[in-house]
């Protein structure tokens, strides 16, 4: 019974996958307008910054979709198909939960920030007014 349910939510994976990533692109909006100066503060900003995600996730879709309508130019991991990604989320944050913020202070300590909501607010307040 348990292999029944198992390769049923694979095939629902495997249906649902493109839809999924049909609607992050259909989805998204608007992205923000900012003038030259401001967005390359932001790009510099962005530079400290790389999510870890899965391309199907639906919650690192609700990520980047954040990430788009904001007009950030985040560095994207992929922790499901790069070994060497999956390890740096392993050893710097604790887990292989995505999605994954990983926030580079100005002294050079890091901060791992999971859960989409906690990453979406904290953009949201970190970039979604003029700098």
């Amino acid at each position: 019974m348990r292999m029944v349910i198992r390769y049923f939510f694979r095939t629902l994976r495997l249906i649902l996958t493109p839809f999924v990533l049909l609607g992050e692109k259909l989805g998204g909006g608007k992205p923000l307008e900012r003038s030259a100066e401001e967005q390359k503060q932001v790009d510099s900003a962005c530079e400290k910054l790389a999510l870890y995600q899965f391309k199907t996730c639906p919650f690192c879709v609700k990520v980047r979709k954040q990430i788009a309508r904001l007009n950030l130019n985040i560095e994207k991991r992929d922790a499901q198909h790069n070994p060497s990604h999956r390890t740096e989320l392993e050893q710097g944050g604790g887990n292989v939960k995505v999605p994954c913020l990983r926030i580079t202070n100005e002294d050079g300590s890091e901060q791992w920030m999971y859960e989409s909501a906690d990453i979406n607010a904290w953009l949201e307040k970190r970039f979604g007014q003029t700098i």
